[in-house]
């Protein structure tokens, strides 16, 4: 095997398996990057789809996710509070829709949101559609297929809903549900009609074999939006000795994802903003899309530095695998 001939099979659009993915790891940063950074271009073009959030309830989760400030297991910083109002929500949204963002998604903290907190979440979403033109996103927890079918009615396009890591590892890092609870949930969103995106948090402990067997569970589920994002270890959590990701790591687990899913919005998420250099290496080495703005519980990098970071590399916003 050697890279080039690996990319070629991809360029024609033949699916490359673990134990190619496997050895790309070990290969030569540079020439790995160079090669996903033309598979990117070959599928996706410059277009680049930048999304920003809003932590729409926050703390007292009845999850044990061990990277997690908001989970009620942990003695963190982070703030508590019951759902936002629709004017929040709403107000926040036409603020990220003026400085360029395309998608705007309300995230909740909790297993899952209950009927009355979704009809609420409704609310919200559609007053966010009558102020602007953003794609809706709602990431809410394991709901079942009619709580799907209502957001999406209100407007909502799109589910986020992280794997975390391998169906091996998952257990290392959340007992409180399942990796199946997962995958049905993310199932129950495609039956319902909406798109899903879905990834995981590299640098959890996971190995490279984990991640890689993540991807191919998101690529065999037909998920077309893959966040990367980057353990920021938490005081108070388990994880917070985690030692941080180098950026030669996370550009070469990039690189990686775009091999694996070659047409897909490989997004950089959470954890961007402890790149040196914002995540820019990255956006040359397969990524094609980002959270800006805030994270949930930590600060993130302003919109405006985003778009002319990826106006300097060549790329234009817009929505892409809507």
């Amino acid at each position: 095997m050697d890279i080039q001939t690996i990319k070629n099979r991809v360029l024609r659009k033949e699916w490359i398996g673990k134990a190619e993915a496997i050895w790309l790891a070990e290969q030569e940063l540079e020439e790995l990057c160079e090669a996903a950074d033309e598979i990117r271009n070959f599928f996706c073009g410059n277009s680049f789809d930048i999304c920003a959030i809003i932590n729409g309830k926050s703390g007292r989760c009845t999850e044990d996710c061990k990277y997690c400030a908001q989970s009620a297991f942990y003695h963190t910083w982070a703030d508590e509070y019951s759902l936002l109002s629709t004017e929040e929500i709403a107000s926040q949204a036409e603020y990220n829709a003026q400085k360029g963002v395309l998608r705007y998604s309300i995230v909740t903290s909790g297993r899952c949101l209950s009927d009355k907190e979704v009809d609420r979440m409704c609310e919200s979403i559609r007053e966010i559609k009558r102020r602007t033109g953003l794609s809706v996103c709602v990431s809410f927890g394991l709901l079942n297929e009619s709580q799907y079918r209502k957001l999406k009615e209100a407007g909502a396009e799109r589910v986020h809903n992280n794997l975390e890591s391998s169906r091996a590892y998952f257990p290392e890092v959340c007992t409180t549900h399942t990796y199946d609870d997962k995958i049905d949930a993310i199932r129950a969103a495609q039956a319902a009609g909406l798109s899903v995106c879905s990834g995981g948090i590299m640098g959890l402990g996971e190995s490279m074999e984990d991640r890689i067997d993540m991807v191919l569970t998101i690529r065999k589920l037909g998920v077309h939006s893959i966040p990367l994002n980057i353990l920021n270890p938490i005081p108070g959590t388990p994880y917070e000795q985690n030692q941080r990701l180098t950026e030669e790591e996370v550009r070469k687990i990039t690189a990686i994802f775009r091999f694996l899913a070659p047409d897909a919005s490989i997004r950089l998420a959470g954890g961007r903003g402890l790149l040196e250099d914002k995540g820019r290496s990255c956006f040359q080495s397969g990524a094609n899309a980002a959270i800006s703005g805030d994270m949930l519980t930590t600060v993130g990098i302003t919109i405006s530095q985003d778009l002319q970071m990826i106006r300097e590399l060549g790329y234009v916003p817009r929505l892409w695998n809507r």
